[in-house]
């Protein structure tokens, strides 16, 4: 039975997906074949889970994250870090994308969200660096690398959705994701270095003056306190993560209309409509994922999907290589925090009968998907830095490969040696 009710629910995702449905749409329809194939429940199970799915206090995180996200790259936040940034590593050989990477780990830990992250960030950085001779290739994949750790670094929108899937602890989740976030910069910023070694790409001429630096850094004091107010206040126990997202969405509105004074009344106004459209979006497809969700549980296929892996080896190292593999496989095709609230009901049978930390988990699945941001034919991150560079997205897809190769290095290093993201959250208790 369990056999039968899985072709057909996944069968009608898989038919709705190619048929270009939109994803939320897809998993409403796919928990509706459900609903005619057993005849188990009512057609108002689905509005009830699109109202009970979104009906949680660390979901309304995500809605201020989203909109914080638009106020700093509107605000000018995201332009001083950059500013800062080129003061103290833009002299190095490749600086300019040593200073991207860096941008991109600040920037990520105010925003929560990659593509904001390669949108904000790269509409400043891209025009530069061609116009300082870097190839284009090479730039767009960058920041579309950097822009994925976006979802790495805490604060993380899809680390929000997972843990109130697995019902596990937003805080711990947030601070298991630093060492791995940080881990993948000084990746990509080697890999830069590297490149900019070989190619000869120049850092800047002018040198190094502490006077320039300490003005540089004066004048982006308001951007460099955001991630130490947010974050310092979620780990000093002042308020919580969601609390944490509304404060940093009153202070980008602060810093951006009354300190820096860059947002107008019409800019809001774009902003506003921007946060609302990309949070209406989210919260209908975790609304259909919640029932989708949950028909998979009734229909007893996470269980069955734990007893066949476990059936296949009993070997751990096996067992998550073979869980990357399929969530490197899933997020080439599908929205990350979809990806979240259907895979992780599945998944965590397994990985909890296996010993593996549910925190620890939920970092190897967010990296997975963070890969997929930047993965073909559907990373959402190649899409928005093809339109930051204004090419097409064959030119930055040729650019990506070594940059995945080396993220799915640093994944493999993450699944297997738990220190990596246990280390902050062992240590504090």
């Amino acid at each position: 039975m369990t056999g039968s009710i899985a072709l057909v629910v996944f069968g009608t995702l898989i038919a709705c997906l190619v048929l270009t449905v939109p994803i939320g749409f897809s998993l409403g329809i796919a928990s509706l074949s459900y609903i005619l194939y057993t005849n188990q429940l009512s057609f108002g199970f689905i509005t009830q889970n699109l109202v009970t799915g979104v009906d949680s206090f660390p979901i309304m995180a995500i809605p201020f994250f989203v909109f914080a996200g638009e106020l700093m790259g509107g605000g000018g936040i995201s332009r001083r870090l950059l500013n800062v940034a080129n003061v103290y590593f833009g002299r190095i050989q490749g600086g300019l994308a040593i200073v991207t990477v860096v941008v991109c780990m600040f920037f990520a830990a105010i925003s929560g969200s990659g593509p904001a992250t390669v949108a904000a960030v790269g509409g400043m950085v891209v025009p530069t660096m061609l116009q300082k001779g870097y190839d284009r290739k090479f730039v767009l994949a960058l920041i579309a690398a950097a822009g994925s750790i976006g979802v790495i670094i805490p604060p993380s929108i899809p680390m929000v959705v997972y843990s109130v899937t697995t019902n596990s602890s937003v805080s711990k989740l947030f601070m298991a994701g630093f060492v791995p976030g940080i881990l993948i910069g000084l990746v990509l910023i080697a890999y830069s270095y590297y490149y900019a070694k070989k190619m000869g790409y120049k850092g800047d001429t002018d040198p190094f003056s502490w006077k320039r630096a300490m003005k540089e850094t004066w004048d982006s004091k308001w951007a460099l306190l955001s991630p130490v107010i947010i974050l310092g206040g979620i780990y000093g126990g002042i308020f919580t993560p969601t609390e944490a997202a509304a404060v940093s969405v009153i202070y980008s509105l602060i810093i951006g209309c009354l300190v820096y004074k860059e947002l107008n009344l019409k800019q809001l106004m774009t902003v506003t409509k921007n946060a609302c459209e990309t949070t209406a979006t989210i919260l209908i497809v975790i609304g259909c994922a919640a029932g989708f969700s949950k028909v998979l549980t009734l229909g007893r296929i996470p269980t069955t999907v734990a007893t066949f892996l476990t059936s296949m080896t009993d070997s751990k190292i096996l067992i998550l290589l073979l869980i990357n593999v399929l969530l490197l496989i899933v997020g080439c095709f599908m929205e990350t925090l979809c990806a979240i609230m259907i895979l992780a009901p599945i998944l965590f049978p397994v990985v909890t009968a296996l010993g593996v930390d549910v925190t620890h988990f939920g970092i190897i699945m967010v990296v997975n998907l963070a890969i997929g941001f930047i993965t073909p034919p559907l990373g959402v991150n190649l899409f928005v830095a093809s339109r930051v560079g204004e090419t097409t997205l064959d030119a930055v897809i040729k650019g990506i490969i070594p940059f995945l190769f080396l993220m799915i290095i640093t994944l493999l290093l993450i699944t297997y040696v738990p220190a990596i993201s246990m280390f902050l959250p062992n240590l504090i208790g």
